[in-house]
């Protein structure tokens, strides 16, 4: 997942930069980490302290480093501060698959930038990383990551019931998809 020079690849998009997520940004990530309506939907308890942030981007660089996933942190070109996350996680490379997942501030929703990101992520999964297949596993009740998904061309496959154990409830997910073929004939 690393450039050939070890490092950290970044993304580009018309209005984004997608970058390694660094301690620096902890104030960053906190401040969307800590609305309850980013979280609604992610499986954890909105964060409460800059201690969470720091564990979350050393969590990002715990997944990086075992190559098990990659997460960047989205920015606009123009202002630098990171205003939420997307990337791979789960990743089974003898099976060439793995999970996607975002979330976005909520003073940038509505605005396509996740959408954005989104599309950068899954293109550098089945171009770089040859992937075959990216999974998204989505709360039922989440339709705009559902809608997100079926933008892209992810197909629903079906209901994982009680699948996860999270703030103390246990949630269903759907189970979307997306095959390299498919992505290939859309692009």
């Amino acid at each position: 997942m690393r450039n050939r020079d070890g490092t950290f690849p970044i993304l580009e998009t018309d209005r984004l930069r997608l970058r390694k997520v660094t301690e620096e940004d902890a104030g960053s990530v906190l401040k969307y980490l800590s609305d309850p309506e980013v979280m609604r939907h992610i499986g954890l308890e909105p964060f409460t302290t800059i201690e969470e942030a720091l564990e979350e981007i050393s969590w990002y660089q715990t997944i990086f480093e075992k190559g098990t996933g990659i997460r960047w942190g989205i920015t606009l070109k123009e202002q630098g501060d990171v205003i939420g996350s997307c990337g791979f996680l789960n990743r089974a490379t003898q099976h060439y698959r793995a999970e996607i997942g975002t979330e976005l501030s909520k003073d940038h929703w509505g605005q396509g930038i996740a959408s954005e990101a989104f599309e950068a992520v899954i293109q550098y999964g089945f171009e770089t990383l040859q992937l075959q297949r990216i999974e998204a596993l989505i709360e039922t009740p989440n339709t705009s990551s559902q809608k997100l998904a079926e933008k892209h061309g992810f197909i629903r496959e079906g209901l994982l019931r009680k699948y996860e154990f999270t703030c103390g409830k246990f949630d269903d997910l759907y189970m979307y998809s997306l095959l390299k073929q498919d992505f290939e004939e859309r692009y």
